[in-house]
């Protein structure tokens, strides 16, 4: 359903309710200016409404948790009927046979549907939780500390997270607490190279660029400089790097990534947080490069609305950790939470269908094609895969910035990415209509005439 153009943002619940948070929240967290933010009321597949009643074309899935659409029905039905029943339970002491379900159900969709053996699982309530899971799974199995990950990389904000954070932004104001374990080394960005080549990814490669090899090389190199200099446990890696721009790497950067971690006996975490249950085209990014990690992280559309995530790795890695004695070395309170576990399943349920994936894959063409049919001399590249795209201009920041403000203004919710803010990202519920594509392209055309 298209918006309204000359949407009244914001309105005056709106205003009252922004001004209760500049009060009582602190500055750093809601950014606020003029237009930002408006109030969600209720959402609806790719719609949301705002308190004072405003309608919206939602193009972020909401941090792309709603990649179902939100108010997902099956979804919203399933945590009804949980919660007439039980709210919460005791996660490692008395939990509720729901989060042995989720376990076993992650299982079926990754390593044993994978042909890998059994996975196991520890959940968590965050993204960033997974990752610190996976980063204690690490060094438990391998004795080794350190960990490579790469520049631009977003894997939360959590004190372990932040230190295989590849944008400085987050990670320097806290720099004097972090251990410093980690290896930052560049990601193969072809619109950008980090080596400095000029022709690397023109070649198309479907929605992957295919690189000469030389950088590929150069960034092999690298890492076995690294593996050399310091005792390196891990790997961390997201398939396709989401926050730090939409960015498809060539199709041969995570198997050399895998060959490397089979040589060395080190783990080779892939962080699916944003990349997983269907984003991407298929259920897992990494399928898109025929490997398997040896620990995936998930969350955002693993319940569809619902703080939780879950680091699944290979039973024999996850055998690294220790029985419970009684008191669990890494857990939380809501662990499981049964509300939570309901709304996964129920989400897994659709996953699941091969038509899904079909979906994204088709929706992701037609909207890469029409931001395509652009035509102006700020649009730098448009990539992306499946329903994970980005649009990358020649303008800072702030520009990019004001170009999401007019959108809101026109009823459009976008949000910018990449360390420099220039990219546009484009993550909508799967069901994006082919009228909406083109409405939001056209207004996005409008906005780049006028710069």
């Amino acid at each position: 359903m298209l918006p309204e153009l000359q949407t009244p943002v914001p309105g005056p619940r709106s205003l009252e309710a922004a001004a209760k948070l500049r009060r009582y929240e602190s500055r750093n967290v809601t950014y606020m200016d003029a237009g930002f933010p408006v109030f969600w009321e209720r959402a609806q597949g790719v719609n949301v409404w705002d308190v004072d009643g405003n309608r919206f074309l939602d193009w972020t899935s909401a941090f792309g948790v709603a990649g179902l659409g939100h108010t997902n029905p099956a979804v919203r039905d399933a945590l009804i009927a949980q919660a007439g029943s039980l709210l919460h339970g005791m996660g490692d002491v008395h939990p509720t046979p729901l989060k042995a379900e989720l376990c076993a159900r992650l299982s079926a969709l990754t390593f044993e549907r994978w042909g890998a053996g059994r996975g196991k699982a520890i959940l968590g309530n965050s993204g960033f939780e997974a990752v610190e899971a996976a980063l204690k799974t690490a060094l438990l199995f391998s004795s080794k500390p350190g960990v490579i990950a790469f520049r631009g990389a977003y894997h939360g904000l959590g004190y372990g997270a932040l230190e295989v954070a590849g944008t400085p932004y987050f990670r320097e104001p806290f720099r004097s607490q972090l251990k410093e374990f980690a290896m930052l080394l560049p990601f193969p960005y072809c619109a950008r190279c980090p080596y400095g080549e000029t022709d690397a990814g023109r070649l198309e490669g479907g929605d992957f660029p295919v690189c000469s090899g030389s950088c590929l090389d150069k960034l092999e190199a690298e890492i076995e400089a690294a593996l050399v200099a310091q005792p390196i446990g891990a790997i961390l890696v997201e398939p396709i790097q989401g926050r730090g721009g939409e960015i498809p790497p060539p199709l041969d950067f995570l198997r050399r990534l895998r060959r490397i971690c089979d040589a060395h006996g080190i783990l080779l975490i892939a962080d699916e947080i944003y990349t997983g249950f269907n984003r991407t085209g298929a259920l897992f990014a990494c399928e898109h490069f025929g490997i398997v990690p040896d620990v995936i992280c998930l969350g955002k559309g693993l319940t569809s609305g619902f703080p939780l995530s879950a680091s699944v790795g290979r039973e024999t890695v996850m055998d690294a950790w220790p029985a419970s004695n009684g008191e669990a070395l890494h857990t939380s309170t809501f662990l499981g939470n049964p509300l939570g576990c309901a709304m996964a399943l129920a989400s897994l349920e659709i996953h699941a269908r091969p038509s899904v994936a079909e979906q994204v894959a088709e929706r992701g063409r037609a909207l890469k094609a029409t931001l395509r049919g652009l035509r102006s001399p700020h649009i730098v590249d448009v990539r992306g895969v499946g329903l994970l795209v980005g649009m990358e201009l020649d303008l800072d920041g702030a520009s990019v910035n004001d170009i999401v403000k007019r959108a809101l203004r026109d009823g459009l919710i976008l949000l910018q990415s990449g360390p420099a803010g220039n990219v546009l990202a484009f993550t909508p519920p799967f069901d994006i209509a082919d009228e909406e594509i083109a409405f939001t392209v056209a207004r996005l055309g409008e906005y780049l005439a006028v710069l």
